[in-house]
Formats: C-alpha cells, sequence, structure tokens
C-alpha cells in the first residue's frame, strides 16, 4: 500500500540531484521541474540581512514560478544559505572562487540555512526554515588543494564549495544539526506538514 496518497507526483521546483533522492528515499513520488529565477536579482530587491530570510525567501519564489505552471499541483521550493557570522555566501562560480570559500570557513564554524516552501494555484501552503551548525577543521594549504582536485567541479554546485556526502565531510571536525537539514531539505518538518494535509499517510 503507498504511503503517497496526492493522486500526482509532488512537483520539486529544483534540479538537486540530493534534494529528489531525499524524497524519493522517503517514499514520496516527484516531479523535478528546476525554476530559472534569477535568485540574485531577487535577493539584491528584498534587501535582507538574515541568511534565513533569504533562504525562505528564494525557496518560496522558485515554487511559485513553477507553480505558475502546474495548476493544482503541490510545488516544492527549497533553498540553501550559508553565513559565516555577517558574511553570506552564495555557490562559488570557479575552483578559484571555490577556494577562497574555503579558506574564510577553514578553522570557523558557520551556519547552514535550509529553507522549504510548498505552493499550490499560486497559494503559500507552508514555510519553513532549519539550521545547522558546522565547524571546518584547519587544514592545510596543500590538503584544500588535493580536495578540489578530487571534487572538482562538483565543488562549485554548492554553497561552500563542499559536499558532506561525499568527500567534504574530510573538511569537518564538527557538525551540529539534522542530516536532511545540511543536504538543503529540512525533510521531517515537510513530513509532518504532508501528513497534516493528507497527503501522507498517517
Amino acid at each position: 500500500m503507498p504511503l503517497w496518497l496526492d493522486d500526482q507526483p509532488l512537483v520539486l521546483a529544483s534540479g538537486s540531484a540530493v534534494r529528489r533522492l531525499l524524497l524519493e528515499a522517503a517514499s514520496i513520488p516527484v516531479e523535478v521541474c528546476p525554476s530559472s529565477i534569477d535568485e540574485r536579482a531577487i535577493e539584491a530587491r528584498a534587501n535582507l540581512s538574515s541568511a534565513g530570510e533569504i533562504a525562505v525567501l528564494l525557496a518560496r519564489e522558485k515554487a511559485l514560478a513553477v507553480a505558475a505552471g502546474k495548476a493544482g499541483r503541490l510545488v516544492l521550493g527549497a533553498d540553501q544559505t550559508l553565513a559565516l557570522g555577517a558574511q553570506r555566501f552564495s555557490k562559488p562560480t570557479d575552483r578559484s572562487s571555490a577556494r577562497e570559500q574555503l579558506s574564510a570557513l577553514r578553522g570557523c564554524t558557520h551556519e547552514l540555512h535550509s529553507a522549504i516552501a510548498v505552493v499550490r494555484n499560486g497559494e503559500i501552503l507552508f514555510e519553513h526554515v532549519s539550521s545547522a551548525r558546522l565547524t571546518m577543521r584547519a587544514f592545510s594549504d596543500k590538503f584544500l588543494d588535493d580536495y578540489l582536485d578530487k571534487v572538482s567541479p562538483a565543488a562549485t554546485t554548492s554553497v561552500g564549495g563542499y559536499q558532506l556526502e561525499g568527500a567534504g565531510v574530510q573538511l569537518f571536525e564538527k557538525i551540529e544539526g539534522d542530516n536532511s537539514t545540511i543536504l538543503g531539505l529540512p525533510l521531517l518538518p515537510l513530513l509532518a506538514w504532508l501528513r497534516r494535509q493528507g497527503a501522507l499517510r498517517t
């Protein structure tokens, strides 16, 4: 007997393979439909200072953009931001900027804010943001270059230049937070909401 009760798959407004795999592992059928919004332009217009608020805003805008072409469907938007104190990071654009980000994060504790938003027919039904704290070890320049040699070009696909589900875990000495939040999709709050809505079996 299926756990998913909605008559159509959940639309994921993200091209992230990790988010898709998290949902599918939880027995949620997914239709991937990445959003093409201009994230930096939306951030600039909103002029928000909180990394968590920015993550929620971008998750919402992604879901709304995709939902416009998916009448009647549940659409999930997601976004993740990284903050080191007052400094915010976006995805590195190339190996050099990935090295620059990792050098800045080395030996420090930063925060990841993962937000989700669920939309149907232009209505925002649910929003949530979860946070995690991660402490990078004081690795050497040689280790940093060896790491980038191993993972490039994947270092440019995630904010901070790392993926904890891969070799990026070797960068860290301490991790505080839910694993799905760190991977970019706070799964337990989403599952709880979907059960309340009758989309998942209780």
